[in-house]
């Protein structure tokens, strides 16, 4: 029996982006792309492309920081829909999705930044990421837009809490394309219910 399911929930890449260097002064260069080749470990001109990777503050529970792990977030993968929201409660007119540090962003599935852990989103073309969790917000992204749009920046943590999408990884080799329709495949799985049998 399958352990994923396909859904009908389907979705647009509309924007491809990469971080050539690691967050310097806690601003974000985030560049655009038309494709992004991307094997096991990631995209290559990413700076949080690799197999491994140090851990963050993000595990301080589970390993002190600066230990070798997996690395499951290759990537930052969020929704054009959620990203307009997170721009409009900020007050801004136009929004550049480096600012945010994305390296894909989908338009077309909804609440797309609480699709469940270990679910695939899949292109036409075979490639596909595992999500590994929520991408909870930081403080690059609003450093980067106060610095571009002074006095928008500050509230972005709160304008994007349950709306910065998620982390992935490379769990099929090939190329993402501006344009490719991505289908989201979940566990087949009920949720978690701490106590029931």
């Amino acid at each position: 029996m399958p352990a994923l399911k396909p859904t009908d929930h389907t979705g647009t890449i509309t924007w491809l982006g990469h971080q050539p260097e690691p967050v310097e002064n806690l601003i974000i260069t985030a560049l655009p792309l038309d494709e992004m080749p991307l094997t096991f470990a990631g995209y290559a001109g990413e700076s949080h492309a690799g197999l491994t990777r140090p851990s963050s503050s993000r595990v301080l529970a589970q390993y002190p920081r600066g230990t070798t792990i997996r690395n499951t977030r290759q990537l930052c993968v969020v929704s054009a829909e959620e990203m307009a929201a997170v721009a409009a409660e900020l007050g801004l007119d136009a929004w550049d999705h480096a600012w945010v540090g994305a390296s894909v962003v989908i338009s077309g599935i909804r609440d797309f930044t609480h699709i469940p852990p270990g679910s695939r989103l899949q292109t036409a073309s075979g490639v596909t990421l595992t999500v590994d969790m929520e991408n909870h917000p930081c403080i690059e992204p609003a450093k980067t837009i106060e610095q571009v749009r002074p006095g928008h920046g500050k509230a972005f943590q709160s304008a994007a809490k349950g709306r910065r999408g998620v982390t992935a990884w490379v769990e099929r080799e090939g190329t993402l394309r501006l344009g490719d329709s991505v289908t989201l495949h979940i566990p087949d799985q009920r949720a978690w219910r701490p106590g029931m049998m």
